[in-house]
Parts: structure tokens; sequence; C-alpha cells
């Protein structure tokens, strides 16, 4: 494998900006580290002690002015829908995702000298032909969600000169949505097209964006196994010692297939290349714990 991309120091002061599980994982490590973290969203409570708590709701505008930081990862998720005649500041669909890129901005005493922005593959959901796609592939968004998304990378980048990282379906301990689904027996669609990180993956792929000299603009965080649903959820259900669930009939060939040459040539490798790395240790640790299904 190659090595890890060159690393400057480790930022000094970081904003997390959202900061659920992604983002105190980020902060937990970048606190290790030597780190100032600080942790904005809308609730504080259960915050790891070694994060400086901001209670702030971006929706509206901050009345009080943000601490100067060095960098700064926002994990916004789109807010609901926007009522009223549509404009441009008011596009007919989810505009409370913009209105708080646009609130931070202007409560930051400065803009940070780096900024990632967690978007989602989801921006690439019209692309129907199967061919892998890369970061130099147009985006093309179906439905509001995905086009608020797109819209926010565009803004994030004008606001903020902000680096653009696009997970696609992130999984790990807490996010086992298809374990349940086999020890459920809930049907499945076989034929979609899937793509998936590992958390741990994307904690590493956020604390290297934060620390390399000369991140990539735009980055994919996909691992190095796209694969149909059925297969996936086959082999789960295999390791679990169930019956596979059964198929959606008719069998529908969406989704799409991202390639991972990018991050893998950034990070160097990953903890989690494929699904069968991730899941069958999600399955053992599972497994060897003797704890009930997490929700």
């Amino acid at each position: 494998m190659s090595a890890p991309p060159p690393s400057q120091r480790i930022p000094g002061r970081t904003l997390l900006v959202g900061c659920g599980a992604l983002g105190t994982r980020l902060g937990e490590r970048l606190a290790a580290d030597g780190g100032e973290v600080f942790a904005l969203r809308r609730t504080t409570a259960g915050l790891p002690a070694a994060f400086t708590a901001l209670p702030v709701d971006l929706q509206v505008p901050v009345r009080t002015a943000l601490p100067a930081v060095d960098a700064m990862v926002i994990t916004l998720p789109p807010g609901g829908p926007v009522t009223g005649p549509a404009s441009v500041e008011n596009p007919g669909h989810d505009d409370g995702y913009l209105a708080s890129l646009r609130n931070l901005a202007a409560a930051l005493p400065q803009v940070p000298v780096r900024v990632v922005l967690v978007s989602s593959t989801r921006v690439l959901g019209g692309h129907t032909h199967g061919r892998p796609l890369t970061e130099r592939d147009a985006p093309a968004p179906v439905g509001p969600r995905a086009s608020t998304l797109l819209e926010g990378e565009r803004l994030a980048d004008e606001l903020f000169n902000a680096v653009i990282l696009r997970p696609a379906g992130i999984y790990g301990p807490g996010r086992e949505m298809l374990l349940r689904q086999a020890l459920e027996g809930t049907p499945v669609q076989y034929a979609r097209r899937t793509n998936r990180i590992h958390e741990d993956d994307l904690v590493r792929t956020l604390h290297a964006l934060l620390t390399a000299e000369e991140p990539p603009r735009l980055l994919h965080a996909v691992d190095r196994s796209p694969a149909p649903l059925g297969e996936v959820i086959t082999y789960i259900a295999h390791r679990l010692g169930v019956p596979p669930p059964p198929a959606v009939e008719p069998e529908e060939a969406s989704g799409t297939v991202l390639d991972g040459a990018r991050l893998l040539e950034f990070l160097g490798s990953l903890e989690h290349p494929t699904f069968q790395s991730g899941y069958g240790q999600l399955i053992d640790d599972r497994n060897g714990a003797g704890s009930p299904e997490q929700s």
C-alpha cells in the first residue's frame, strides 16, 4: 500500500457544525491529538466533556459571534420543507439547510483556513447507466433532498472555499439497518446497485482532509466493493445464521456504482475495503458482545 498523505499539524481549534455521531468521533480524535474542539448543534447534551459546547440553532440568525477557529467540519443534514412562494431565497423545496449555511457564514469572525462540507453521493443519483462514477462525473440529483445537497455544496464553496466530501451509505456500530432487515426478514430490492463506507474509514478521511497539506477539492467516500444489495444482504444473513430475506418484485436495477480510486490514493488504505470486511467485523463484535440488536 502507498503511504498516507503527508500531513500538516493538527488544527489548533476546530469547529464541528452539526456534531452528531460522526462529528463526535472526529472531535474525540482531534482532542486526543491535542486540538481544541468546539461542537455546535441545537442541543448539546451528551457531548464529550473535552468539547466546548455551543448550543446554536443555525436556522435563525446567530446573535452571538462564534469563536475564531483554524478548521471547520460541517455535517448538517437538509432540514424540513419551506413553505411560501418559490423565489431565489425560497426555491420551492428545502431551504432550511441553505439558510443554515448562510447564518453560519454571517456568524463566523473569519473563514477558517480549512473547511470540509460533508454532503452525499445522493447528488449523483440520476445516473442510471451502471458505469462506475468518479469525481469527474457531473452531479445528477434526483428529488428535493439531493438538489438541496448540491446547492449546499455550491454555497459552501462560495462562502467557505470548502472541500466537499460525499460519503455513500455509512455503516458501523449503531448504523446496522441491514442487519435488522436480515434478522426481521424485511423484503429487499436485490438488484439495487449500492455503495458504502464504514464509519471508521469515514472518520479517518475527515481527519486526513483536515491535516493534509493539499487535500482533493472533491472526494467520494466509498469502499472498494460496490455490489448489488442482494449480494450484501445474502452475505449478512449467512453470517447471522438466518435465511436471506425475500426479494422485492419486480427487480429494478436502480442506484449507482461509484469508483473509490481517489479515496484509496488519498488515504493509502482502507480499514474495511469491502462490505465483507466491515459487516463481518460488525457481526463478530455483536456476537462476541452477546448483546441484542442495536436500534
